[in-house]
C-alpha cells in the first residue's frame, strides 16, 4: 500500500470564506491525497511552519479577498525562510486573468481562478507532486 500524497490547503490574511477551500480539500481527499487544512485567517509565516512540520508535498492558497499577489509572494518567502524551498504553491480564488502570469512570476506553480473544474486542479496537484523519476 502506497502512502498518500500531503498537501496542505490554507486561507491566508482576513478572508473568511473557506467555502472553495473546503471543496477543493475534499475533492483532493476523495482523489487520494492526505489533506492538512489549516482553516481561515492565518499568517503566511504559520501556513510555512505548518507546512514544513507536516511534510506536505504541496501547499494551496485559496484567496478570495484580492491580496493575492501579495499573499502568494509572501507565502513562497515564508517557506524558504523556513527550509521549505522545495514545497511548490498553488494558488486558488478570485484571480482576474491579468494576475496570472504575475502569481507564476511571484513562484506559484499553479493558478487556478474561480471556476476551474475540480478534476483540471486535482489533475495538475497530482502532476505537481508526483515523484521524479
Amino acid at each position: 500500500m502506497t502512502t498518500p500524497v500531503r498537501v496542505l490547503v490554507a486561507k491566508p490574511g482576513l478572508d473568511g470564506h473557506d467555502r472553495g477551500a473546503k471543496l477543493v480539500a475534499r475533492g483532493l481527499r476523495d482523489a487520494g491525497f492526505e489533506v492538512v487544512f489549516t482553516g481561515i485567517r492565518h499568517r503566511v509565516d504559520d501556513i510555512a511552519a505548518t507546512a514544513v512540520q507536516e511534510d506536505v508535498a504541496l501547499v494551496g492558497l485559496s484567496i478570495l479577498s484580492g491580496a493575492h499577489l501579495a499573499l502568494t509572494r509572501r507565502t513562497v518567502q515564508a517557506l524558504r525562510a523556513a527550509g521549505g524551498d522545495d514545497i511548490p504553491v498553488v494558488v486558488g480564488g478570485t484571480i482576474p486573468a491579468s494576475d496570472v502570469a504575475r502569481l507564476r512570476e511571484a513562484g506559484a506553480a499553479g493558478v487556478y481562478p474561480t471556476g476551474t473544474p475540480l478534476d483540471a486542479i486535482v489533475a495538475d496537484i497530482r502532476a505537481l507532486t508526483a515523484p521524479e523519476d
